[in-house]
């Protein structure tokens, strides 16, 4: 019983979106120096191509980068568990700056990889707002 109601709702809406498209495409064809719809819609559908895998692999980085995070994380915490055989009071004080030491190189390291590639996304993202995804 609404199968036909909403068949005929889904042709008025193509109908209707067909009409205001071809529309459109008459009105900036009158534009001296204006694409037509179609290039726009292209240009758009390879944007949005670009940008899917610019952010997939922007994903990728970050989860190499995580990865490598919590594999010197865990190296870390092994590190700060041996501390307990530990007898010298010099070792200790030797073993417990050089674990810092290598805590804040991961972290500068991992914060440095992260800030490269924020702004090699946004160098990305800059050049396909500015040339169209050409």
């Amino acid at each position: 019983m609404f199968d036909p109601v909403f068949d005929s709702l889904r042709k008025a809406t193509e109908v209707s979106l067909q009409m205001q498209q071809d529309m459109f495409k008459k009105w900036t064809a009158l534009w001296p120096g204006m694409a037509p719809q179609a290039t726009w819609g292209d240009q758009a559908q390879k944007f949005q191509k670009k940008w899917a895998e610019t952010v997939t692999e922007m994903v990728k980085k970050q989860n190499e980068l995580l990865e490598a995070q919590f594999k010197a994380g865990l190296q870390n915490l092994e590190d700060a568990f041996r501390l307990g055989e530990v007898k010298d009071v010099e070792e200790m004080r030797t073993k417990t700056l050089e674990m810092w030491r290598k805590t804040f190189d991961c972290l500068r390291q991992t914060f440095d990889a992260q800030m490269r590639e924020f702004q090699a996304a946004v160098s990305r993202w800059c050049e396909m707002a500015t040339k169209g995804a050409a």
